[in-house]
């Protein structure tokens, strides 16, 4: 059997037979793609996917505004000054942090995707991917994340308890934003792409940064109609969110993504091995080499033996792909060994599988006083809105404040 990369791919995310299992680089930092392209001795990022064999050619939706030229970036909510370039504004007050009537959510100046986006230009970023690759629309679509943004991400967890319905405006009015963006993409390139990459980050190393019943009350209904938008033109669904989110993937298998994407192999419950007991067939998987040690520290040899364990335990179903993005921190050279020979034998590993990470509470858990009172009586409310980790944060200093006061 002898696959093209697109083939590889398809089988792959479908569960068939395959000859290798599909890989994928990921999308590297921009600061990690000189000492990148200097190690491989490329000129540029397409070498370096030839060099390395990669099968899935990532497309990010082209988007200019006057405020951003990324679609990731699209919402200027930031209140008391912003940050540019790559950084999200998820902790800065954001434009709704005051705001309770839903009915002033229109007055924030919502961008018009039509008139950023050209569909000539979508067009000819897709037409310029390598030959016989799997075009990956990176669309993101991260309508959590930048509702979190909207408020400042402390004022959004609490409005999904304190104001919901203002909460959900702005999270709707998000989406509608992205299923707009998302239909001019897709038009103009219709019968082009293979697969877009949405997503929300919602797990952080031990647990989920929210309850799963928010997420399903006030998440998942866009997710769904995303989800659905992109099936409708044909398309796989890659669903991407970092952490600790097994809790989350029978929700995903449900809505119909079908790649849970990066699989962050050091956070709780998130090993390959345990994901592939508990869903093997159901869905595929994308991601599973470590990327906040392995790839960090490890030695070719370490990787390369972890890469044939993976190989070994889904001979399909699973892109194999770094677990985050690789960033300054990752070695270049498990990247090119993790590339070079993915089917070759190689003996079992021995003792340097890495420990996990302890979380550590949030450093900086502050509340606008309505809402204290609240969150003091009712604990449950507190719990669901936070997630466990964040929310016995939360009583130890409420316990200390008490303390004080007596």
């Amino acid at each position: 059997m002898n696959m093209t990369p697109r083939e590889r791919f398809h089988a792959t995310v479908e569960r068939r037979p395959v000859d290798r299992p599909a890989s994928w680089l990921g999308i590297p930092a921009h600061s990690a793609v000189p000492a990148l392209l200097a190690h491989f001795k490329v000129p540029d990022l397409d070498a370096m996917r030839l060099k390395l064999g990669d099968d899935v050619y990532p497309v990010e939706l082209p988007y200019h505004s006057p405020f951003s030229d990324a679609i990731y970036m699209a919402f200027d909510f930031a209140k008391a000054g912003h940050l540019v370039d790559e950084e999200r504004t998820l902790n800065s007050p954001g434009w709704f942090e005051d705001i309770t009537d839903p009915a002033e959510v229109e007055k924030f100046e919502w961008p018009d995707p039509s008139k950023y986006i050209s569909p000539d230009e979508c067009r000819a970023v897709v037409d310029a991917a390598l030959p016989d690759r799997a075009v990956l629309g990176v669309v993101w679509s991260a309508h959590f994340q930048d509702a979190c943004a909207a408020f400042g991400m402390e004022t959004a967890l609490m409005n999904m308890i304190a104001e919901p319905d203002v909460f959900r405006a702005v999270i709707d009015r998000i989406t509608n934003f992205y299923l707009q963006a998302n239909g001019i993409f897709y038009e103009a390139t219709r019968g082009k792409l293979d697969a877009v990459l949405i997503g929300n980050d919602f797990g952080s190393q031990q647990s989920l940064m929210l309850s799963r019943e928010l997420i399903r009350e006030f998440v998942w209904p866009g997710t769904r109609q995303l989800v659905e938008q992109a099936k409708s033109y044909g398309l796989k669904v890659i669903h991407h969110s970092c952490g600790a989110i097994q809790e989350l993937i029978p929700d995903l298998i449900e809505i119909g993504v079908d790649v849970v994407h990066p699989i962050q192999a050091l956070a709780h419950g998130m090993s390959a091995e345990e994901l592939h007991s508990k869903f093997a067939g159901q869905v595929s998987f994308c991601g599973g080499v470590d990327a906040q040690n392995l790839l960090v520290n490890g030695t070719p040899a370490a990787v390369a033996r972890r890469v044939h364990e993976l190989v070994a335990l889904f001979p399909t179903g699973l892109v194999i792909s770094p677990a985050t993005k690789p960033s300054c921190r990752t070695s270049r050279r498990p990247i090119s060994r993790r590339f070079s020979t993915p089917c070759a034998h190689h003996p079992p590993p021995h003792h340097d599988t890495p420990q996990r990470h302890r979380l550590e509470p949030h450093p900086r858990l502050r509340f606008r006083g309505r809402l204290r009172p609240a969150l003091r009586r009712n604990p449950s409310r507190r719990d669901d809105c936070l997630g466990k980790t964040l929310a016995a944060s939360l009583r130890r200093r409420l316990a200390g404040r008490s303390r004080r006061r007596l």
